[in-house]
């Protein structure tokens, strides 16, 4: 018989455990029930919010920059780099996690200090950058991201345009020819799993603008003004996948920084070096938070069992709550989902009691997938 080699490679655990602490708690659940098991741990990330976490996960090395944050404030945000490979997270500098809570900016919140976050990258070497993009606490169409790399936006005065996308309204003109020229010898991956347009029904303002703060009307003006920046810029881009990605931040890095728009986790995947972990596997272990119809597109989980599938090494997943049929598991390749829900039916108690909770599933796991 094969020797089980199982590998952890699972999303965060959104508001009660990282991608780190799920791979840790799944891989002491299963060697309670099989001690000396063979466990190698991939945390994964889909593009947003924890993806430079789970680039130094995977050995890349941390830097940190002081840039300014959706506000205006200074704020610490970290990169990870590998060789001439860095891992940018654009929620690091202009993220909701900088709003203090219950205070939104949905016309005013800038990108200003995801620019100076990519500058610091290109800096420090990078030649290949994989710009994660989610979690934006912003909407301006990736304007204040460009002004941090040398481009100007000026009214009919000629003064620059007001931060975040309201300012938009009153732009007159965009030059880009400020932008730093080594931006032209980069490879800009655009990482995300929002493939939306900038603006329109499914756009960034309307998809998105709500969970920012934006009211009804925020949203009418902020579509108008994108809609106006698109037309200075480039309209056709407006329309391509990825250019709604975090307020519309995707727009801009494909329009003015020949960025390549590929999934977040596909593109994380290939970084983390998934595929050779993956082929020292008999079991995989996947898992987010809220096993969804949103994991079905474009979500870590999905990620990890379409690659696993192809390999033919089955797979299983864990997670806080479970909202899909088993069909539609086993249509994302997923053979089975342990959900902490089922160990503890109220919300607030699992999410508290993740850890412990996720250590019975696991045993669950190795019960069922690795003994007998």
């Amino acid at each position: 018989m094969e020797t089980a080699r199982v590998l952890v490679a699972a999303d965060k655990f959104k508001g009660s455990l990282t991608a780190v602490q799920v791979a840790e708690r799944v891989t002491a659940g299963l060697r309670r029930v099989v001690p000396g098991l063979a466990v190698e741990t991939l945390p994964v990330a889909d593009g947003g919010d924890g993806t430079v976490a789970a680039a130094l996960a995977a050995g890349f090395e941390r830097r940190e920059a002081r840039v300014t944050g959706p506000l205006g404030d200074p704020v610490t945000a970290a990169y990870a780099l590998r060789g001439d490979t860095a891992v940018v997270e654009m929620a690091e500098a202009s993220g909701l996690q900088h709003l203090p809570d219950g205070v939104f900016a949905p016309l005013t919140a800038t990108t200003y200090g995801s620019g100076e976050l990519l500058r610091a990258a290109l800096e420090d070497g990078a030649t290949t950058i994989v710009f994660g993009v989610g979690g934006s606490a912003t909407t301006d169409g990736g304007a204040g991201m460009l002004a941090a790399l040398g481009a100007r936006f000026l009214d009919a005065d000629g003064k620059p345009v007001g931060p975040g996308g309201g300012g938009l309204a009153a732009l007159a003109e965009a030059d880009l020819s400020g932008l730093a020229p080594r931006l032209a010898k980069v490879d800009l991956i655009l990482a995300s799993d929002v493939d939306n347009p900038l603006t329109g029904p499914k756009g960034a303002p309307e998809v998105y603008g709500r969970q920012k703060g934006a009211s009804d009307q925020d949203i009418a003006v902020l579509d108008a003004a994108l809609t106006h920046y698109a037309s200075i810029l480039g309209p056709d881009a407006a329309a391509l996948p990825g250019a709604g990605a975090a307020g519309g931040i995707g727009y801009g890095a494909l329009v003015a920084l020949g960025a390549r728009f590929r999934p977040g986790i596909e593109v994380m995947l290939d970084v983390l070096g998934f595929a050779p972990a993956l082929a020292r596997a008999t079991l995989v272990i996947t898992g987010e938070g809220s096993l969804d119809e949103q994991t079905l597109h474009g979500k870590a989980p999905a990620g990890v069992a379409a690659a696993a599938r192809a390999a033919g090494t089955e797979v299983v997943a864990v997670c806080g709550r479970l909202a899909l049929t088993p069909e539609a598991l086993r249509e994302a390749g997923i053979r089975r989902a342990y959900a902490l829900a089922d160990l503890e039916p109220d919300p607030a108690v699992s999410m508290a009691q993740a850890g412990p909770l996720l250590e019975r599933a696991a045993e669950s796991i190795a019960r069922d997938f690795l003994t007998g």
